[in-house]
């Protein structure tokens, strides 16, 4: 049902192929075989790693975009997005029950302080050490109206944050803890993970090691966050009050 939301996509906007509908077919299937050859037996095993990796890379790397007219390049890249959130939630969520994603509304006024002291760490260390490396420009007072902030606070958190959150946090930092015990290990690997994704990105040369060292360190908090509170909201709400003030004031 996916792969096919996605196709009818592709076809309103002239980009359909056979070897994309190949393609998004063989993306949908295949982490849900992961799903199925494991079913007997309690997550996390390494096949939910594998089928993780398989909702993840073919996005990451952008497979299939030689296949997209330039023009449809983002919106199907949003279609993908969405189908990979909701499909990963419905084998790990409902199929393979993987506990500790905390995939609720937050349970804890705990969750508002953990998102305040992780924005503060953040703020205390990103600023300084991203000014030092050439990351970020010159600090400056927002220059839009408190509305259009929180318009833009709420599309970061929907469009960014949260399915982040629930990748790097829910599904691989939880994972690794389940399989290997809670540290600060686990962790770092989970913040390691996180800050490589961001090679790829800019602004600045690829492969941009500025941007894999700040969100390491954002990666370090987010995961504590999300390992303190009840809901996967916190991590996501400090991620997205991250990425906002970086928009509005840098």
């Amino acid at each position: 049902m996916l792969s096919a939301v996605f196709l009818v996509a592709a076809l309103s906007l002239g980009a359909f192929s056979l070897a994309l509908a190949g393609l998004i077919l063989g993306y949908t299937f295949l982490p849900v075989l992961c799903a199925w050859i494991a079913r007997r037996t309690p997550p996390p095993t390494w096949r939910d790693f594998l089928a993780i990796a398989l909702l993840w890379f073919p996005l990451e790397f952008s497979r299939g975009a030689q296949w997209i007219p330039k023009r449809a390049q983002g919106p199907l890249h949003l279609a993908a997005y969405g189908v990979s959130i909701l499909l990963g939630l419905f084998i790990f969520l409902l199929f393979r029950r993987l506990g500790g994603m905390k995939y609720n509304l937050p349970i804890s006024s705990r969750d508002l302080v953990n998102l305040l002291l992780g924005f503060a760490f953040c703020a205390a260390l990103l600023i300084p050490l991203g000014r030092a490396i050439g990351f970020l420009p010159p600090f400056h007072f927002p220059n839009a109206a408190p509305l259009r902030i929180a318009e833009q606070y709420l599309i970061i958190l929907a469009a960014t944050a949260m399915p982040e959150e629930i990748l790097f946090r829910a599904l691989i930092q939880n994972s690794i803890a389940l399989r290997f015990g809670s540290s600060f290990t686990t962790l770092l690997i989970s913040a390691i993970i996180f800050g490589a994704a961001h090679l790829d990105n800019g602004p600045g040369p690829l492969p941009n090691w500025r941007y894999m060292i700040l969100a390491t360190i954002a990666g370090l908090a987010y995961g504590k966050v999300f390992e303190k509170s009840s809901s996967i909201f916190a991590s996501a709400g400090l991620h997205a009050l991250v990425d906002t003030v970086k928009h509005v004031c840098f």
